[in-house]
C-alpha cells in the first residue's frame, strides 16, 4: 500500500493505517528529536508531540511536499520550541549540587574527543547546530533542511558551512595535541 492511500485512510478514520504510518516514519523523527534535543526521554517526548500533532493536522496536508519532509518540519518545529520551554525553565531553577564548586578556580581534566565534540556541538548557534545535525548526521539533502526549516538552500549550505568552521575552530587545540 502506498503513502498516499495510507494517508487517505488514516483521514478516514482508520486506525491500522494510522499506525502503519507511524511506524514508516517513528524512527527517523526520533534521530532527529534526539539528535536535536540531546536527551531520550526529551526525544521520545518531542517524538510523540511530533505525531499528536501530525495526525490532528493530517487534514491539512496537501502532498505538495513528502510527508516525511512535513513530518520533519513539524518535528524540527515541535522540538526547538520545546527546547525553548525547557531552556527558560531550567533557567529558573537552582541547583544546590552545583553551587558547592562556587568559587573554587580548579582546572578540570582535558575531556576526550567525544565530549568535546558534544560540548562544541552544544555550543553552536541554534541554526548551525540543527543544519549540521540534519545534514551530517542524519544525511538529510539540503532541499529537505530548506522545506523543513523554511529557508532557502543556500541559507542552509552557509549555515553548514559555518557550523563546520565553528567546530574546526573549537577543536583546533585538541587536534594541535594528536598532530604533533
Amino acid at each position: 500500500m502506498d503513502e498516499r492511500e495510507l494517508i487517505a485512510r488514516v483521514r478516514a478514520g482508520d486506525g491500522v493505517a494510522e499506525r502503519a504510518l507511524y511506524d514508516a516514519h517513528v524512527n527517523r523523527v526520533y534521530r532527529l528529536a534526539y539528535r536535536l534535543a540531546g536527551e531520550d526521554d526529551l526525544a521520545q517526548d518531542f517524538t510523540q508531540e511530533t505525531f499528536i500533532r501530525a495526525f490532528d493536522r493530517l487534514h491539512a496536508f496537501r502532498g505538495e511536499a513528502a510527508l516525511s519532509t512535513w513530518l520533519y518540519v513539524i518535528a524540527t518545529s515541535v522540538t526547538l520550541n520545546g527546547l525553548r520551554r525547557l531552556k527558560r525553565f531550567r533557567q529558573r531553577e537552582t541547583d544546590l549540587d552545583a553551587a558547592g564548586g562556587v568559587g573554587s578556580r580548579g582546572r578540570e581534566a582535558e575531556p576526550d574527543l567525544k565530549v568535546r565534540l558534544a560540548r562544541a556541538i552544544d555550543d553552536l548557534p541554534e541554526g548551525y547546530r540543527t543544519v549540521f545535525l540534519m545534514h551530517d548526521v542524519e544525511g538529510y539533502t539540503h532541499e529537505e533542511i530548506g522545506q523543513a526549516l523554511g529557508v532557502e538552500t543556500g541559507t542552509s549550505k552557509a549555515q553548514l558551512s559555518r557550523a563546520r568552521a565553528k567546530l574546526r575552530e573549537a577543536l583546533a587545540d585538541f587536534a594541535g595535541e594528536w598532530v604533533s
